[in-house]
C-alpha cells in the first residue's frame, strides 16, 4: 500500500500508466497519536501509542509530478503548502515517521506506472443509511404501442423493453415460428403484448389525409374532350385509323408494322378536341388493352372487313364491357379486295353489338383508314356519342391522372405519358404515383411542344418524378413534396413487407420429398427484361411466364425499362439465367461484361419473335432425345500393322454404309467385345468420307488394336431431337 493506495501490476508497459505533469498525487497518512519517553542517556524520541488506540485525525499531502528533459516525470513536488513547495523523495531529507513524506520506492512506484494514481476531485456524498433504490413504473396509460398492419419482432420487444429471444419463444408457444426480423400481424401483436401489460393500436396510415380535400360543386363542372380508345386485333389497321385521323405517319416507324406502346394523340376536329389512346393488338399486350378500356370514354374497335372477328377483337370487346365504357365499331380496310361488312355485323351481332340499321344501338361505320374513306363520318359518330355522355370535370382542383405509359430516357431521366382525369396539371406542382415522387420539372403534348399547363381530358409527357413509375398508377397533385414522399414512402416500406412475406415462405417436408422424387421438378429458365417502356415490360414478362410448362418453368428474376447495363448482366450471372432486351441495346461496357461473366444478351424488336426466341431457349434447357440409327456392317479379311496408326481392318463392307467418324462396335462370335469410335477410313491409299457397299476398305478403330479376320464391325451414328415442351 502506498498512502492508502494498493498496488497493481502492469503486464505490458508500465509506462503507459505513469502520471503527467497535471495529475496531482495525493498521499494521505494517519496523525498518530504519540508519547515522547526519554530513555537514560538518550535524547527524547517519539514512540506510538500502545495498539487499539484511535487516530486522531488525518494528514493528507498534494504532490505533483516534475517531468525531466526527456519528458520522464522524475520527482515529486509538494504543493500541498503553497508558496512553501519542497522537493520530496531522495533529493530531500526524510523525517521521522509520520512527517508523510513518500519514500524512494513509493516515488518510483508512483514514476513507473506500479500503483494507480487518483486524480484530485469532489468527495461523493455519502448516502443515508437505510435508503433505496426506487423503481418506478411506466403508466398504464402510456403503455400503448401503435401499428398499421404488422411490426416486427424485434421492433415490438424493442418497444416494450423485452428480449427478442424471449418473444420468439412465446410465438413458437403460439404454434407461429418467426425470426427477429419477421412482420407478424396485428392480432398476434395484441395477444403477446396483452402478457406483458401492454395494449395495442392499430393506427392505419391514409392516404387521403395527405391528398387536397376537395369540395365539389356543380357550378366548377367544365366540359371536356372525350378520351377514347382505339382497340381490335394485330393488322386490322388501329395505327393506321389514327395516322388518317391526325394525318401522321406512326405506323411506318412501329416495329414490324404493329403497335408495341400504348399513344395518346390529342386531334382537333370540327365538333372539338378528341384524345385517342392506341393500345397494341397482339395477343401478348392484354394488360395494356384494359388500362386502355379503364381510363377511357368511348373504345373504338376497329374490325378488318376481309378478315372478320378474331380473338383479340373478343378480348377487346370483354373489356370493354366490363369498364361499361360504350363501342363504337370502325369496319376498316373498305377498299380490299373481298371486304364483306355484312359478315362483320353479324359476327358482332353474337357478341351483343347490334348495328343501329338493324335495330341495335351500336354505332358501325364503313371505313377505309389508306383511302381516309369515312373518316369525317366517323368522328362525326364519336362527338355525337360524347355529347350523349355530358363528359365534364372541375379543372380547379388539384390534379388526378392515369399514368398510360413510363420510360427512362437517357438525359431526361423518368418519363412518363399522363393522361389528366380531374383538375389541371402544372409545371412546378408536387406529385405521387405509386411509390415515386416528384415535382413536376417540365411538360410535353402529345405534338412535342412544351406546355405549363394540362386540362382534363388531356395527356402530357411528364418529367421530374423519383423513378419509372408503373404503368396504371393513378397520379395525384398534393400540396408539397414533403406529402408526396411520405405517401410514397408507405406504398415502398407495404410493397417491401409483401416481398418479406414471400420470402418467408417455405416448402413443406411433402413438397420436398415430393420433388425428389420428381427428379428435382421442372427446369428454370432465369429472364432478366429490359424495356424501352414500362407497358412494354410489364406485357413482355406476363408473355414469357405463360410460357411456362410442367418441363420448364419461366422465372423473370428482374424487368425493368432502359438499356441493357452492367448490374443486369450480374444479376443473370448469379442465377445462371440471361437478359432479354425488347426495343432496347445494350450501353457500353456490357458486352464485355457478358462476355466476361458467359451470359447470353437477346435482343429483339418484335414481341412474337420475342417469344419464340424465348421459347427455344426453353427447349435447349431438356436433355435431347437420343437416338440410334444403323449405318451398315462390314466383315474384317485381314489385318495390317501401319505405323503411327497401329493395327487396321481390311473389310468388305457387306450391307448399307461405312462413315468415317461414325460410332463402332466389333462382334466377335456375335458377342461386342468393343465399343467405340472409327478413327480412320480408307480405300486404297486415300482416305475416304464413306464406303458404300460391295466395295472393300481399310478401317482403324480409336483405343483398339485386338481385330482379327471374320470380326463384323457394325456402323452406326445417334440422332438428337429436340424434345417438346407440353
Amino acid at each position: 500500500m502506498v498512502g492508502g493506495v494498493p498496488h497493481q501490476q502492469v503486464s505490458q508497459d508500465p509506462r503507459s500508466l505513469r502520471p503527467t505533469a497535471t495529475q496531482a498525487v495525493v498521499i494521505s497518512r494517519p496523525l498518530i497519536q504519540v508519547r515522547r519517553v526519554t530513555p537514560t542517556g538518550g535524547a527524547g524520541k517519539q514512540y506510538p501509542m500502545a495498539p487499539g488506540k484511535s487516530a486522531i485525525g488525518t494528514e493528507k499531502r498534494e504532490f505533483r509530478v516534475i517531468p525531466d528533459h526527456a519528458g520522464r516525470g522524475r520527482e515529486l513536488v509538494d504543493v500541498s503548502k503553497g508558496k512553501d513547495k519542497e522537493k520530496a523523495g531522495g533529493r530531500t531529507k526524510r523525517g521521522a515517521a509520520g512527517e508523510g513524506g513518500p519514500s524512494k520506492q513509493e516515488i518510483s512506484d508512483l514514476v513507473w506506472g506500479r500503483v494507480t494514481i487518483p486524480i484530485r476531485g469532489k468527495k461523493k456524498k455519502p448516502t443515508k443509511k437505510g435508503a433505496k433504490t426506487q423503481i418506478t413504473q411506466m403508466a398504464e396509460e402510456k403503455k400503448v404501442i401503435k401499428i398499421q398492419e404488422g411490426i416486427s419482432v424485434s421492433d415490438l420487444g424493442q418497444r416494450m423493453g423485452v428480449r427478442t429471444n424471449e418473444l420468439i419463444k412465446k410465438l413458437m408457444g403460439l404454434g407461429k415460428m418467426a425470426t427477429a426480423n419477421q412482420i407478424i400481424d396485428a392480432e398476434t401483436t395484441e395477444l403477446i403484448a396483452t402478457d406483458y401489460g401492454w395494449r395495442v393500436e392499430k393506427a392505419g396510415f391514409e392516404v387521403e389525409d395527405f391528398l387536397p380535400e376537395v369540395e365539389e360543386r356543380a357550378e366548377d363542372q367544365r366540359n371536356r374532350p372525350p378520351v377514347v380508345t382505339v382497340m381490335g386485333h394485330v393488322d386490322h389497321g388501329k395505327t393506321s385509323l389514327l395516322d388518317a385521323i391526325r394525318a401522321a405517319n406512326v405506323a411506318a416507324g412501329e416495329a414490324g408494322g404493329i403497335t408495341q406502346h400504348i399513344g395518346a394523340y390529342s386531334v382537333k376536329t370540327s365538333r372539338g378536341d378528341i384524345t385517342f389512346l392506341d393500345t397494341p393488338g397482339h395477343e401478348a399486350f392484354t394488360s395494356m388493352r384494359a388500362r386502355g378500356a379503364n381510363v377511357t370514354d368511348i373504345v373504338v374497335l376497329v374490325v378488318a372487313a376481309d378478315d372478320g372477328v378474331m380473338p383479340q377483337t373478343i378480348e377487346s370487346i370483354k373489356q370493354a364491357k366490363a369498364a361499361e365504357v360504350p363501342i363504337v365499331v370502325a369496319i376498316n380496310k373498305m377498299d380490299v379486295p373481298g371486304a364483306n361488312p355484312d359478315r362483320v355485323k353479324k359476327d358482332l351481332a353474337n357478341y351483343e353489338l347490334t348495328p343501329e340499321e338493324w335495330g341495335g344501338e351500336t354505332i358501325m361505320v364503313p371505313v377505309s383508314a389508306k383511302q381516309k374513306m369515312g373518316i369525317d363520318l366517323l368522328l362525326e359518330n364519336i362527338a355525337l356519342q360524347a355529347e350523349v355522355l355530358e363528359l365534364t370535370s372541375n379543372p380547379s382542383r388539384p390534379a388526378v391522372g392515369a399514368i398510360i405509359e413510363a420510360k427512362l430516357e437517357k438525359g431526361r431521366g423518368p418519363v412518363a405519358t399522363v393522361l389528366v382525369q380531374e383538375g389541371t396539371l402544372k409545371v412546378g406542382d408536387a406529385v405521387v404515383t405509386g411509390t415515386h415522387f416528384g415535382r413536376v420539372r417540365a411538360m410535353n403534348n402529345s405534338r412535342g411542344e412544351s406546355v405549363k399547363e394540362v386540362l382534363p381530358g388531356y395527356s402530357a409527357e411528364l418529367i421530374g418524378l423519383s423513378g419509372v413509375p408503373t404503368a396504371g398508377d393513378t397520379l395525384n397533385a398534393v400540396a408539397d413534396e414533403k406529402a408526396a414522399k411520405e405517401i410514397a414512402s408507405h406504398r415502398a416500406m407495404k410493397g417491401r413487407e409483401a416481398d418479406l412475406g414471400k420470402a418467408n415462405t417455405r416448402e413443406t417436408l411433402e413438397q420436398l420429398f415430393a420433388k425428389t422424387k420428381a427428379g428435382g421438378g421442372p427446369k428454370e429458365l432465369r429472364l432478366v427484361i429490359k424495356a424501352d417502356v414500362q407497358g412494354s415490360a410489364e406485357a413482355v414478362k406476363e408473355a414469357v411466364q405463360k410460357l411456362s410448362t410442367h418441363k420448364v418453368r419461366v422465372e423473370v428474376i428482374h424487368s425493368g425499362v432502359g438499356a441493357m447495363t452492367e448490374g443486369d448482366v450480374m444479376r443473370a450471372a448469379a442465377s445462371k439465367g440471361l437478359v432479354v432486351g425488347f426495343n432496347v441495346k445494350p450501353e457500353s461496357g456490357t458486352e464485355a461484361a457478358a462476355k466476361a461473366q458467359e451470359v447470353k444478351l437477346e435482343t429483339y424488336s418484335i414481341i412474337y419473335e420475342l417469344i419464340d426466341g424465348v421459347r427455344k431457349s426453353m427447349e435447349d434447357l431438356l436433355e435431347p432425345i437420343r437416338t440410334e440409327r444403323k449405318l451398315g456392317r462390314a466383315e474384317v479379311r485381314n489385318t495390317f500393322n501401319v505405323p503411327k496408326l497401329g493395327t487396321i481392318a481390311g473389310a468388305a463392307v457387306l450391307d448399307g454404309v461405312m462413315k468415317r467418324g461414325a460410332f463402332v462396335r466389333l462382334l466377335r462370335d456375335s458377342k461386342q467385345l468393343f465399343s467405340g469410335k472409327m478413327a480412320s477410313l480408307r480405300r486404297f491409299k486415300d482416305d475416304v468420307k464413306e464406303v458404300a457397299q460391295g466395295f472393300e476398305c481399310g478401317i482403324g478403330i480409336e483405343n483398339y488394336t485386338d481385330l482379327k479376320p471374320g470380326d463384323i464391325i457394325e456402323a452406326y451414328e445417334i440422332e438428337e431431337t429436340r424434345p417438346s415442351l407440353s
